[in-house]
């Protein structure tokens, strides 16, 4: 990656995972923005996270998208900047907004299976995370 990136804080890691879900199917949805804006504005882990930061980070990712190694260099900065406890909470994330727009396409089940990957979440408890996630966004 030729582009100097800033470092992300915790909170900054999560938008981001949130972010590259949303887009991995190339079609951002409004479903999809308004999921990670609730997430931002209503979850106490982004208390004191300033919601004008979301772009950045958002232009972050796009920038990484671009690149071949993009998705690794983007987990790399996740991995560092977050915790491990947090690492499901990332998940979970991750999966309310791929669950946000009521489709699950193949290319947000490819991300979600690397992020489970990537963050090293243990088989059972993502499939009660996905549970919870589909549980949430089902309409009538």
């Amino acid at each position: 990656m030729t582009h100097t990136l800033p470092a992300f804080t915790p909170q900054d890691a999560l938008v981001a995972i949130m972010v590259t879900v949303s887009i991995s199917d190339q079609t951002i949805r409004t479903s999809e923005l308004v999921a990670i804006e609730r997430q931002v504005n209503h979850l106490p882990i982004f208390a004191d996270y300033d919601i004008d930061t979301i772009k950045e980070v958002a232009q972050t990712v796009y920038r990484l998208m671009e690149d071949d190694d993009g998705l690794d260099t983007l987990f790399a900065m996740v991995r560092d900047a977050l915790p491990d406890r947090l690492w499901e909470t990332a998940y979970a994330l991750a999966c309310d907004v791929a669950a946000a727009d009521g489709m699950l396409g193949q290319d947000e089940l490819r991300l979600l299976a690397e992020v489970r990957h990537e963050l090293n979440i243990d088989r059972l408890h993502a499939a009660a995370i996905e549970r919870g996630a589909r549980a949430r966004h089902l309409t009538l």
